[in-house]
């Protein structure tokens, strides 16, 4: 499989959400990706922390391009599981995804999420796992017309 780290950087910035959170594709290699989102006041929840879904879209993302980078670009996860371990607090979060399994149409993968802090040691604070399928290849969801919106 031809990995292209710049294909791959241009989906992700073709994602209006990953533009709003400030995602950057940081590792893409076969078998793994890595997304950074900085941590910034409007992704905290009231507590002061990450919101989860900020946690989730990042492994999610992660975990589609670490399939897509043994199985192609046309991929879509199929199914998701975050297990919330702490707290997420820190200068900025670490998505590190990993392909587990591949076969010819699917891959199973799993995520660490991981806040940094300055010279502090990363801190694990959740797991996930996700299956990803490839898609038939067409033009981007996007593009396609969608009723009502215009």
């Amino acid at each position: 499989m031809n990995i292209d780290f710049q294909l791959a950087e241009s989906v992700l910035t073709s994602q209006p959400f990953s533009r709003l959170i400030g995602a950057r594709l940081t590792t893409f290699e076969t078998g793994t990706a890595t997304l950074e989102i900085p941590i910034r006041d409007e992704l905290l929840q009231h507590d002061g922390h990450l919101h989860g879904g900020v946690l989730s879209y990042a492994a999610d993302n992660a975990i589609t391009f670490a399939a897509g980078s043994a199985l192609g670009p046309a991929v879509l996860t199929s199914g998701l599981s975050v297990s919330y371990l702490r707290p997420a607090m820190g200068r900025a979060l670490l998505a590190r995804a990993t392909v587990v399994h591949a076969g010819r149409r699917q891959a199973v993968c799993r995520c660490d999420l991981v806040v940094v802090d300055g010279d502090e040691p990363d801190t694990l604070c959740a797991v996930a796992q996700g299956t990803v399928l490839t898609r038939q290849p067409g033009p981007p969801l996007a593009s396609r017309e969608r009723p009502g919106l215009r």
